[in-house]
């Protein structure tokens, strides 16, 4: 998620003999490398659960560094620090570079975490909604006016005709885009998994449009800048891998995967259900759909920076191989 101006190949961890693991353990420990790793969003957010995994689960000392979250403003601000070289590498939307590249921010995504929309339109069931002419006059909320989760949703209401002036959107941040809605305050929101999880638990009575049905946006993307993939791409490849290992362990168990993630992030303490819950709407609405987990889907970026330079999002394109880069995930 972020502001214009500014939600495999498994690793294989060699058994050791005794001796020779006593043997190594402090050049391992002396050779571990230290890396900032910037989120758009508070690293707590079940959003974030693939990397709080794999920091948890020991992956990404395994790939013999130590990394460091850091909380940016966004994922702008997290591609504006990357591409200035105060982080190694960052998180945001794999759209991201789309929205930053004409700014002059030399990023690209090198992983995206899924192949479908991290963005899911929830309605409310009493509000009459049973098509999406229907939000026509509708109050929605998102995270803000100007985040790709926002634009996500214009590209879902111009697949019927309507447009941002049709309907009463509201910028309501990270918990009013929620409260709103199950307050009854507004008819849809423009939601993540985590906020679908929040109102399944107050139970309110919803339905989810899945965007991937009406207009193709983009899932989590992992960034890095053009200086550090030439200069240092072994150091890229550990994060990837390590990243997506986290990701696959997800998609493959969410249940086992919730009880090690609350192990590691402690603000979800006694949660494990919950947490589980929210991994299976990312493993149902955002993970799937890749050919190869982590790759980028060429002809979906392409459709997207068209539509954001129709809409007046972007002054102009950029070459896609600009954007993106799959070295790191084939």
């Amino acid at each position: 998620m972020l502001h214009q101006n500014k939600l495999l190949k498994l690793l294989t961890v060699p058994v050791l003999a005794v001796g020779t693991l006593i043997a190594t353990a402090p050049a391992q420990k002396a050779d571990a490398q230290d890396v900032t790793y910037l989120l758009p969003a508070p690293g707590f957010l079940p959003a974030f659960g693939p990397w709080m995994l794999a920091q948890g689960r020991g992956y990404y000392k395994a790939e013999g560094i130590n990394v460091k979250f850091q909380t940016a403003h966004g994922g702008v601000d997290v591609a504006k620090q990357v591409g200035a070289g105060n982080a190694v590498i960052g998180g945001g939307i794999g759209d991201t570079p789309v929205i930053v590249r004409p700014n002059g921010i030399p990023v690209k995504a090198v992983a995206v975490l899924g192949g479908r929309s991290l963005m899911q339109l929830v309605t409310r069931n009493d509000r009459g909604i049973k098509t999406l002419k229907d939000l026509k006059g509708k109050t929605i909320t998102a995270l803000s006016l100007q985040d790709t989760t926002y634009y996500a949703l214009l590209g879902m209401l111009a697949t019927v005709g309507l447009t941002k002036n049709d309907v009463k959107a509201q910028g309501a941040g990270p918990v009013g885009v929620w409260k709103l809605f199950l307050a009854g305050k507004a008819d849809a929101m423009a939601a993540v998994p985590d906020w679908i999880g929040i109102a399944y638990g107050a139970k309110v009575k919803l339905k989810i449009w899945p965007a991937d049905d009406h207009f193709k946006s983009m899932a989590q993307a992992i960034l890095a800048s053009d200086k550090v993939i030439k200069e240092n791409p072994k150091l890229i490849g550990k994060l990837v891998r390590a990243t997506l290992h986290g990701l696959t362990d997800i998609m493959k168990d969410p249940d086992g995967a919730a009880v090690d993630y609350v192990k590691h992030v402690q603000k979800h303490k006694g949660k494990e259900k919950q947490m589980a819950s929210v991994f299976k709407l990312y493993n149902k609405y955002v993970y799937p759909g890749q050919k190869t987990v982590g790759a980028m889907d060429r002809a979906r970026l392409k459709g997207l920076q068209d539509f954001y330079v129709k809409q007046g999002i972007l002054r102009k394109s950029s070459k896609l191989d600009d954007l993106y880069t799959n070295q790191f995930v084939n």
